[in-house]
């Protein structure tokens, strides 16, 4: 399985943006997938996770201002990045989850917020 992250960039504070990750191969659907980030000399942490079914979760710390989605057609999770924040600038990472944790990630799509 590969993960391909992309749409990040440079953003002025409150603005938007929306990461998209396509997904090689036919199991997408069934698994759950999962949006992280890390920030500088941080460690890298869980930013929302959504089921096959559509279930979605999210770290308190971007409740209300990001949603995950997915298209299973396209084998593409998304995250929409509303009201940005400077300490929302970070590495954003997809990820395939199985048994409880990521099986597979992808490379990262860097995210600058920054006026």
């Amino acid at each position: 399985v590969q993960l391909v992250e992309s749409g990040g960039g440079l953003v002025q504070p409150g603005g938007s943006l929306r990461l998209s990750c396509v997904a090689s191969g036919s199991i997408f659907s069934i698994y759950v997938m999962g949006w992280y980030r890390q920030a500088p000399g941080k460690q890298r942490e869980l930013v929302a996770t959504i089921t096959s079914g559509g279930s979605t979760k999210y770290a308190d710390s971007v409740k209300g201002r990001f949603t995950i989605s997915r298209d299973n057609a396209k084998n593409t999770v998304y995250l929409q990045i509303n009201s940005l924040k400077h300490e929302d600038t970070a590495v954003y990472y997809c990820d395939l989850e199985g048994g409880g944790g990521p099986l597979y990630w992808g490379q990262g799509t860097q995210v600058t917020v920054s006026s």
